[in-house]
């Protein structure tokens, strides 16, 4: 299994789903889109090996896929929307409160440079209510990183690690997202990404605004954030419409392309495997 199948544990999400269990989940035929992006669904200079299905989130990447010559690829949607269909009162409905806020990160490989001072003075400006900052592992480990958001009083947090060839993955990684979301009024961001289409399915009004920040080597194959700007406009700015922030967010996740089960099985080649026995 190519190992960016296991980020965020994708491939553990998809596994129980399947019905195949909590345990280490099955290799899977394929690269499976592990993060919304704007090209064909891999990320910029990831490895590619020819005639390998590509398993993406949406319509429009397939589009995007096939238009870069691209040719086995299927639609399956993104590994959240088969959360949401497992958890879809879980937690229960409750009084929804504040803002849960995701600074724009980095990875392993490449850091971000950015003034996060600043963001915080203008989150604290447009922010109605208490505001959890949610910072991705990296940035969490960064000790001066946290601090700044820790004094200025916000409730910070880390969803888990996402996983680094095979190597320590947080099988439920997704789950403690979505439960977070399901807590928050609001969920916003400093770029459009995954967490932003995350949190509009679970329920969130969406914002995005401030300084993008810069990615170091950050590559502009597809366009980068100018054109998500271009192409997005309706998801940018401190108030967004919600319905129509929802439906741009179930085109792009893939909601309505959610398999059954059985064709997942199929699809990611797992279709000779036994599932496990559901207990009553």
């Amino acid at each position: 299994m190519h190992h960016a199948n296991h980020f965020y544990g994708h491939a553990h999400v998809l596994a129980r789903y399947a019905g195949l269990g909590d345990g280490h989940p099955p290799r899977i035929n394929g690269y499976v889109q592990h993060g919304w992006n704007i090209g064909d669904g891999l990320a910029p200079g990831h490895p590619y090996a020819e005639r390998t299905p590509s398993l993406l989130w949406s319509e429009q990447t397939r589009r995007r896929a096939w238009s870069v010559g691209r040719r086995n690829v299927a639609v399956i949607g993104a590994p959240f929307a088969y959360l949401l269909a497992m958890r879809p009162d879980d937690p229960p409905a409750e009084q929804r409160e504040g803002t849960i806020w995701y600074p724009f990160h980095g990875w392993e490989g490449q850091h971000v440079h950015g003034d996060h001072k600043k963001l915080i003075a203008l989150i604290r400006e447009t922010e109605p209510g208490p505001v959890t900052v949610c910072l991705y592992w990296h940035e969490y480990g960064m000790r001066t990183v946290r601090r700044l958001y820790e004094n200025a009083g916000f409730r910070v947090i880390c969803h888990g690690y996402r996983g680094h060839w095979w190597k320590n993955t947080d099988p439920y990684f997704l789950d403690k997202q979505l439960i977070e979301l399901r807590r928050h009024r609001r969920v916003a961001s400093n770029r459009l990404t995954s967490a932003i289409f995350y949190g509009i399915a679970a329920g969130c009004e969406p914002a995005v605004y401030g300084d993008p920040m810069v990615l170091a080597n950050e590559d502009p194959t597809f366009g980068g954030t100018a054109r998500i700007r271009r192409q997005w406009p309706e998801l940018h700015g401190p108030a967004v419409d919600l319905p129509t922030a929802a439906a741009i967010a179930r085109d792009e996740l893939g909601l309505d392309h959610r398999c059954t089960p059985a064709e997942l099985r199929e699809l990611l080649g797992w279709a000779n495997l036994q599932e496990e026995p559901v207990d009553d």
